[in-house]
C-alpha cells in the first residue's frame, strides 16, 4: 500500500513518468528538474521509510511525506536525511526502535523468514546481511523448484539455503544474475551450459565439481573476512521480533542457534 500511494504520488507529480519505475526509490533513475540522481536502493530505502513510520517520524501509509523525505532530506544529505540515508538499523538505533528487520545492518526484502524459512536461513547467514539474491529460497519453498522443502518447517531449511548460497557465489563471481540458480538443481543442463561458457570463454576445461568448490571457496572466503572484521555467530541471528506469530498460519522464527551455525560446516 505504502509503494502504491508513493507511486501515484509520483505519477500525479511527474506524469511523464508513468509506467517506467513505481518502486518506492523510483528517483534513483532521475527526476526532472533535479541535477543528482538519488543513491538510495530501493530496498533499503522502503525499510528505513517504514522503521520511520514506526517511529513516529511520518504516519504509516503516507506515500507523500515518504516521497518527501527520500527527495527532500535524503538526497539534500540533510541531518535527517543521513538517519535514513544509512539504513533501517541508523533509524531504530536513532530512535530507541527495536522492531528493525536486518541482519549486519542490511534491511530484509519483503520475504517474511517465518513463513519461507529457508529465506530465514539465508538472512541469518549470509556475509553480506539479510540479503534476498545471496540464497533465494523460493524457488525450493514455495514452487517446488528442484524438490519442495516446506516453508513453514525448520526441516532441510539449511542444507537448502547452503547449496543456494554455494550456487550464488558462482555466478556472483562470474557477473550472472542470481535467478539461474533456481535451475541449477532442477535442470542439470542449465549447470553444464554455465561450466562449458567459462571453458569456452577463457580456454579452460574445468568440470561441474572445479566451478562447485569455486562458489564454496566465495563463500567461505566472504565469511572469513566477516570474522577478521569482528563478527561472530552472534551475527547470524534474526531480530527477535520475528519469534512473534506471524498469521495465517501463526508460524515464528523458531530455529535454535545451533541449527544456524550447522550452516558453515563445509
Amino acid at each position: 500500500m505504502l509503494i502504491k500511494r508513493v507511486a501515484n504520488y509520483r505519477r500525479s507529480r511527474y506524469p511523464e513518468l508513468n509506467g517506467k519505475h513505481a518502486t518506492l526509490v523510483a528517483i534513483q533513475f532521475g527526476i526532472p528538474g533535479l541535477n543528482n540522481p538519488s543513491e538510495a536502493t530501493t530496498i533499503l530505502t522502503q525499510g528505513a521509510i517504514s522503521v520511520a513510520m514506526e517511529a513516529g517520524i511520518l504516519q504509516w501509509g503516507d506515500g507523500e511525506e515518504a516521497y518527501r523525505l527520500i527527495h527532500e532530506e535524503i538526497r539534500k544529505g540533510t541531518p535527517l536525511g543521513h538517519i535514513l540515508g544509512n539504513g533501517a538499523g541508523s533509524v531504530g538505533r536513532t530512535y530507541g526502535i527495536a522492531r528493525v528487520p536486518v541482519v549486519k545492518n542490511q534491511a530484509m526484502s519483503a520475504y517474511d523468514p517465518r513463513a519461507i524459512k529457508g529465506f530465514g536461513v539465508t538472512y541469518a547467514t549470509s556475509p553480506m546481511g539479510a540479503d534476498h539474491t545471496a540464497g533465494w529460497a523460493v524457488g525450493a519453498n514455495i514452487f517446488g523448484i528442484g524438490g519442495r522443502v516446506d516453508p513453514l518447517k525448520n526441516e532441510g531449511q539449511v542444507a537448502l539455503s547452503r547449496r543456494l548460497q554455494i550456487e550464488d557465489g558462482l555466478t556472483d563471481s562470474l557477473g550472472l544474475c542470481h535467478i539461474p540458480c533456481m535451475i541449477l538443481t532442477a535442470v542439470p543442463e542449465s549447470y553444464t551450459a554455465i561450466v562449458e561458457m567459462i571453458n569456452a570463454r577463457y580456454g579452460l576445461s574445468l568440470t561441474k565439481d572445479d566451478c562447485e568448490e569455486m562458489g564454496r571457496q566465495c563463500l567461505k572466503t566472504e565469511h572469513a573476512f566477516n570474522l577478521m572484521a569482528g563478527f561472530t555467530n552472534v551475527h547470524d541471528r534474526l531480530p527477535e521480533f520475528f519469534a512473534e506469530p506471524l498469521p495465517p498460519h501463526n508460524v515464528s522464527w523458531d530455529m535454535s542457534g545451533e541449527e544456524i551455525d550447522e550452516f558453515w560446516n563445509f
